[in-house]
């Protein structure tokens, strides 16, 4: 079989064919699905059918098949609440993408060919679970090694142009003047964090704790779309999650980039509570997890690293979160109350189950006529900057404003 020139730079001159191959089980019977009863019968004899297809080295019948297997099981993922799909069927989904994926590179196409094997890939990551010890990640670093032997070029002079009006353009800051600030403290040493903060569910800012990770000079906007643009993320759309006309919808990062950082859109985009450094572990190279982490209960497996990249004026609504939070600031500042729990019943928060983690009032625009109550209630205020990390208790109420074009990075921990 030829191999194009990019396929042989890859990982030492290794065909991307054989480099995906190798990651996979030597023989069809050692590809265990091992799924319950709960997955319909006809599908497990279908995947079974694609996985033999795929060994037997009948591409195109396989692509055919794993495409079936994509749809039947995204109608599953798809039916009633995701906390009710059961983890089987994003299984499926997987192994579907997983067959998909590696069909359609046993000989690539067009130029096209290989970012829409990516994006399956992030479908697979995004949608479905873990099989095969978190292969589809390991795909999906080959996929991207590949790519990035067709990088574009540098941003040309126009976009460089709209990177730098993204850095100047600022949401207001608020008059702080009266308001009470969050402490601050410089690389506290554990038993002093646990003993004057973590117990008594202080919050605190950090100095000195983040501003050594390779981050802090490393990430722009130029050096994410080169190192994420071409990986497919979901971006919520609408001001905050609370209004009616919210939504979300998947996209490249180099797509969020052009439209909602460097373009004029009618409309608000943020890249938002989302597992990015499970997606793409190079990113995940340049932070560490706070030390302070380890006074939980915990290992470092369970600890949720989120990231939020979005234009300035992006605001998550007054909320609290059942695990304790350090908020890492990368790029931008961030403008952040805090409300203890003892003021909930102050907070007017939403009565439907879905959202009775959040508040119904406009933080920096209260109606104080439905809302009385909220005009008493006391609370910390920051501005969070580059290098800084605040700690944020469980339970403890948040509001968050960007004042800039950010990034920041949440590490929720038990």
């Amino acid at each position: 079989m030829q191999h194009s020139t990019h396929q042989t730079e890859l990982a030492g001159k290794v065909p991307l064919r054989d480099a995906l191959r190798a990651l996979l089980p030597h023989t069809k019977e050692e590809m265990k699905l091992d799924l319950s009863e709960r997955v319909d019968r006809s599908v497990v004899t279908l995947l079974k059918q694609a996985t033999d297809l795929f060994y037997g080295g009948r591409v195109s019948e396989c692509l055919e098949a794993s495409e079936a297997v994509c749809d039947y099981s995204w109608e599953k993922l798809n039916t009633g609440a995701w906390q009710d799909v059961n983890k089987d069927w994003r299984r499926v989904y997987a192994f579907g993408c997983l067959l998909k994926v590696l069909c359609l590179c046993e000989a690539p196409g067009d130029a096209a060919t290989m970012p829409a094997a990516l994006k399956v890939c992030d479908m697979g990551l995004l949608m479905g679970a873990a099989i095969l010890e978190d292969i589809l990640i390991k795909v999906a670093a080959i996929l991207q090694k590949y790519l990035s032997g067709k990088r574009p070029s540098p941003a040309p002079a126009q976009e460089q142009h709209s990177i730098k009006k993204a850095r100047k353009e600022h949401a207001s800051v608020p008059d702080m003047s009266s308001e009470r600030a969050v402490p601050r403290l410089h690389c506290p040493s554990l038993q002093y964090f646990r003993e004057h903060h973590l117990v008594p569910e202080r919050p605190v800012i950090l100095e000195g704790v983040a501003t050594h990770w390779p981050c802090m000079k490393k990430w722009s906007v130029q050096y994410i779309q080169e190192i994420a643009g071409c990986r497919t993320v979901p971006v919520e759309l609408g001001s905050r999650y609370t209004d009616e006309e919210w939504s979300q919808r998947l996209m490249t990062v180099n797509e969020f980039i052009s439209k909602y950082i460097l373009g004029e859109p009618k409309d608000i985009g943020y890249l938002a509570q989302h597992q990015l450094f499970d997606q793409i572990p190079e990113l995940k190279q340049d932070i560490s997890v706070p030390d302070y982490c380890c006074l939980g209960d915990g290992e470092d497996e369970d600890i949720t690293i989120n990231a939020w990249f979005g234009p300035p004026g992006t605001v998550s609504p007054l909320h609290q979160d059942p695990q304790q939070n350090f908020l890492a600031q990368v790029i931008g500042r961030k403008y952040i109350r805090l409300y203890s729990p003892r003021e909930s019943e102050a907070l007017y928060p939403h009565s439907t189950h879905l959202l009775h983690n959040t508040s119904q009032v406009d933080v920096e625009s209260p109606d104080l006529e439905r809302f009385p109550r909220f005009a008493e209630a006391p609370f910390l205020s920051c501005v969070l900057c580059p290098g800084e990390v605040l700690f944020i208790p469980a339970k403890c109420w948040h509001y968050v404003r960007a004042l800039d074009l950010s990034f920041s990075v949440s590490f929720w921990w038990s």
